[in-house]
């Protein structure tokens, strides 16, 4: 006989029970589990810090002295969970260097990210935040500058009578060219 604080013993067909309630339940939760690490892992496998080739203008709107021309950068933005059409995500400055050479130069301080403008009667950029100036080319004007490098330029390619402009935005207060993520 057995007594009260006996456990019977679990049979075959128990076992293949629990066996089989525990697999269940441990995919109920490992699915839910694997599509919610997919989903935050899933910034990290996308390319960063490239840039996309944007079209930005023509090349006979641009002034074959050289002025440099403040151009809208418009395009679609894309991250891990929202996806916007054509909006502004910066400006840069066109600037035809010869008959069919065009440089770009970013609108932003590479000292602390305020915008530069670019001064017409001095011949010159100009930074406001600081009093910082630079030449046509982008190149530190003044000396004591506390703008650790020139301005940035960007990759420049001409499709027929269309500039288009690799737009990436990089680290500010740094000496290196770094491109943000």
């Amino acid at each position: 006989m057995s007594g009260p604080d006996e456990k019977p013993a679990v049979g075959r067909r128990g076992f293949i029970k629990e066996a089989a309630a525990g697999v269940v339940g441990g995919c109920c939760l490992l699915v839910p589990a694997a599509a919610g690490l997919v989903a935050w892992l899933d910034p990290l496998s996308r390319s960063a810090g490239g840039g996309a080739m944007v079209k930005v203008g023509r090349l006979d709107g641009l002034p074959a002295d050289g002025t440099p021309q403040r151009v809208s950068v418009v395009m679609g933005r894309q991250d891990a969970w929202t996806r916007e059409g054509a909006v502004p995500v910066g400006a840069i400055y066109l600037r035809r260097t010869g008959d069919r050479v065009v440089q770009a130069l970013h609108s932003v301080c590479p000292h602390a990210g305020c915008f530069v403008d670019y001064q017409t009667a001095r011949g010159q950029f100009f930074c406001p935040c600081h009093d910082s100036s630079f030449a046509v080319d982008g190149s530190i004007n003044d000396p004591h500058s506390p703008s650790p490098r020139g301005m940035d330029t960007l990759e420049v390619e001409l499709r027929g009578d269309e500039v288009w402009v690799r737009f990436q935005n990089f680290r500010t207060g740094i000496e290196g060219k770094v491109p943000v993520a």
